[in-house]
């Protein structure tokens, strides 16, 4: 792939900027200041931007029936409605540690919210998870014994579902995935990445079967193949990115939100072009 041309969205500087989500029927790109705990909108068409806040950090969201979000808070999964304000809890988990919170989540195919934690002090036992919380508050376990949860995606067909974890070994792993139930089989290791090539945050998937990674370590956007093999890359300006994320009408742009760096400049939110579309995010419920 040529290099596309990167242009700013957005220059300012977010404590966390994470979780882009295109609203395709509003045209609207959702994002979280973790940190803030604030959930920000930008109306790509008009400029015109809103913000809402929670009170605590809010690490992910996603979207959900009826024009509301699903958002991930430090514990708990609740439904909230921009245009009222209402806030209802779908879920809470405990975690093992206090110093832990909910990280990375995303809307499956199969209509739930699947959720990372992180473990900001993981040591020799790190202890966050990932959950998949059903639209009826039902909470199951997926994975144990992870980092800082990340990297959720589903490939166009929803037979696959990729995760990362983005300290220690900074693998990249894959499962067989049945959008009818929810149930994984067959997890796999594709890759082991490190800090030269981008340590692996947020994630994508486009419709040619491909997996975009964001790599802030390497201030880029990797685009691996389904067996894990290092396509290409974009280079961003960016210090920090955090993920990508596929919107536009035609789903070809990328938006790429990005973390604090404390650098003049590289901060906020950037896109770019891409050869073929995105696969468009799932709807809780």
């Amino acid at each position: 792939m040529t290099q596309p041309d990167v242009n700013w969205v957005i220059r300012e500087r977010f404590g966390v900027g994470e979780s882009p989500v295109w609203d395709a029927a509003n045209g609207r790109l959702y994002w979280c200041d973790i940190p803030a705990g604030i959930i920000h909108a930008l109306d790509v068409a008009t400029g015109n931007r809103n913000l809402w806040e929670f009170g605590e950090p809010v690490p992910s969201l996603g979207l959900a029936k009826n024009g509301r979000l699903v958002v991930a808070l430090r514990n708990d999964v609740i439904v909230f409605d921009p245009t009222t304000g209402t806030r209802a809890q779908v879920a809470r988990i405990e975690h093992a540690k206090t110093d832990m919170r909910l990280n990375d989540g995303k809307v499956g195919p199969d209509g739930a919210f699947w959720v990372g934690s992180m473990d900001a002090n993981p040591g020799d036992a790190p202890a966050a998870k990932l959950y998949r919380v059903a639209p009826n508050g039902e909470v199951r376990v997926i994975a144990e014994g992870i980092s800082i949860s990340n990297g959720l995606a589903w490939n166009a067909e929803g037979t696959l579902l990729y995760h990362s974890d983005s300290r220690g070994s900074m693998w990249l792993d894959c499962w067989d995935f049945d959008r009818g139930t929810g149930a994984t089989s067959n997890r796999r290791r594709l890759r082991d990445n490190d800090e030269a090539n981008g340590r692996p945050d947020g994630g994508a998937c486009d419709m040619a079967g491909n997996y975009w990674s964001a790599g802030p370590s390497a201030s880029r956007i990797n685009r691996f193949s389904a067996t894990g093999e290092l396509l290409d890359w974009v280079d961003v300006p960016l210090k920090l990115p955090t993920m990508p994320c596929f919107g536009g009408e035609d789903m070809k742009t990328v938006f790429v939100t990005s973390l604090g760096s404390g650098e003049d400049g590289r901060d906020g939110i950037v896109q770019f072009r891409a050869d073929v579309p995105g696969v468009p995010v799932g709807l809780f419920g």
